[in-house]
């Protein structure tokens, strides 16, 4: 059994509960100096004293393993790039850097990504290929706001589950609760129409107008969300804070964001939802028609269900569109989706849109080593007339190989066969499979083999650099 160094997120998380080595050292039932030891990592974390801060702190015992680190040390791979391939630094180096350093680490990755955003604009103002040019959208920072915290809120999702409680949130009784809150509490009348709005809230008038395309789940969604901003709106803006500057849409955008968290969280309420999940094996299918919502609302759900002490399985959550467009993006675990350029056509994220309404299942397993269990399916959605444009995404979800044995998909599957992964990566860009012959662009970093007299299977060979 390999020992487990962690000093640097021990110190980090103690300092964040404001304890001081004497008094964590007490709490553990160990020494000062030992704690000081561990911190420094001189002495690895023993199973007595990792289980001990697990109840000390409500955190899961992979928050101390170096697994946890995959996704910065990935992030961190891709914007130094350049530096890595002019062998100023080593993704050794960068590994050792996440594990034992992670806030310094954090840092360098924005510096890492301003850098890259400024040579963008740079190229834009020189007249060079401007198309990736300019500042990153809001719609990315939100993203990132909900990347960074594991998508999960739990001041927000305790609060929702209290009000779930309170106002009697149940399958089958979604809309009335809802309805019964909005006009006892608030004097809000819903109306219903067919306008170009799905929703729209009048505050004079104190009317929710939803529109008659609106399937039951949708609506109570957006009554849910309503909900928030009228009851929650101080929270709203303390955690839409935390990262955006007043005024700015990306705080406006936050604001709705975690609205919609809040509104995901009222209609599917933590415990019992969890509950549930638990009882099916995390079979989708089965919990869309316990609770009347869409396949889409149930995975998302799922992928936040990482409450301390009743935590659910950690996932990664995608949407895409048969162009690649990754319209949404949130991962409880390591996976790392790509910021510089498209993902892998090898996922089976893709596959499902030959295969619309079924669910298709897919090990992965990354160049580190690291595999998933991926589910993907397609969904359609129309606005409701003949011959009106609908829209189609794959909606992904996935999670490490450890805890694919909690899910109903991965019956019948070899999950501990080497051939049984599909070898996928984080995009053509930035993936390190060399060899790969459904490479679309050539690799950052790399020299190409370029030679007229030779063709090769692989689309982009590359100089070895060992001969």
């Amino acid at each position: 059994m390999s020992k487990t160094y962690a000093g640097a997120r021990l110190r980090r998380l103690r300092e964040e509960r404001r304890m001081s080595q004497a008094e964590l050292a007490r709490v553990l039932a160990i020494s000062p100096s030992y704690l000081n030891q561990m911190e420094h990592d001189s002495r690895p974390l023993t199973v007595p004293v990792l289980l001990r801060l697990t109840e000390t702190f409500g955190v899961d015992p992979g928050f101390f393993s170096e697994r946890d680190t995959a996704r910065l040390v990935a992030d961190l791979r891709e914007a130094l790039t350049g530096e890595i391939a002019a062998a100023r630094v080593s993704s050794s180096d960068l590994a050792e850097l996440a594990a034992r350093m992670p806030a310094v680490a954090r840092v360098l990755l924005d510096l890492g990504r301003r850098n890259q955003q400024l040579s963008e604009r740079l190229a834009g103002a020189d007249g060079r290929d401007s198309a990736d040019a300019g500042p990153r959208s809001p719609h990315e920072e939100i993203r990132d706001f909900f990347y960074r915290r594991q998508n999960y809120l739990h001041d927000t999702d305790v609060a929702a589950e209290q009000l779930a409680e309170e106002i009697g949130i149940r399958p089958g009784e979604i809309l009335r609760a809802l309805t019964a809150r909005l006009t006892d509490a608030h004097g809000i009348r819903l109306s219903t129409g067919s306008g170009d709005h799905l929703h729209h809230y009048d505050e004079p008038t104190r009317t929710l107008h939803l529109s008659t395309r609106l399937r039951p789940g949708q609506r109570a969604f957006r009554m849910a969300t309503q909900l928030a901003l009228l009851e929650h709106g101080s929270e709203l803006d303390r955690q839409a804070a935390e990262d955006f500057p007043a005024d700015s849409p990306a705080r406006t955008l936050a604001r709705i964001g975690v609205a919609n968290y809040f509104a995901a969280a009222l209609v599917l309420p933590y415990t019992a939802f969890h509950t549930a999940a638990e009882e099916v094996r995390y079979d989708i299918e089965r919990l869309t028609d316990r609770y009347g919502l869409g396949y889409e609302t149930v995975s998302h759900r799922l992928s936040t269900l990482q409450r301390p002490r009743l935590r659910g399985v950690p996932f990664s959550f995608v949407r895409v569109d048969r162009a690649g467009n990754m319209s949404k993006r949130q991962s409880a675990t390591g996976f790392h989706f790509s910021r510089a350029g498209g993902t892998c056509p090898l996922w089976n994220v893709y596959e499902a849109f030959a295969a619309p309404g079924r669910i298709l299942v897919q090990i992965a397993e990354m160049p580190d080593g690291q595999r998933y269990l991926w589910t993907a399916r397609a969904v359609t959605r129309h606005r409701g007339g003949w011959g009106e444009p609908g829209k189609t995404f794959a909606i992904g979800l996935g999670c490490e190989i450890r805890h694919a044995h909690r899910l109903v998909y991965s019956d019948g599957l070899d999950l501990t066969s080497p051939f049984a992964a599909t070898p996928i990566g984080m995009g053509c860009r930035v993936c390190e499979r060399l060899d790969c012959p459904q490479r679309a662009a050539p690799p950052l970093g790399q020299t190409l083999r370029i030679d007229q007299n030779t063709s090769t299977f692989v689309p982009y060979p590359v100089t070895d650099r060992t001969s």
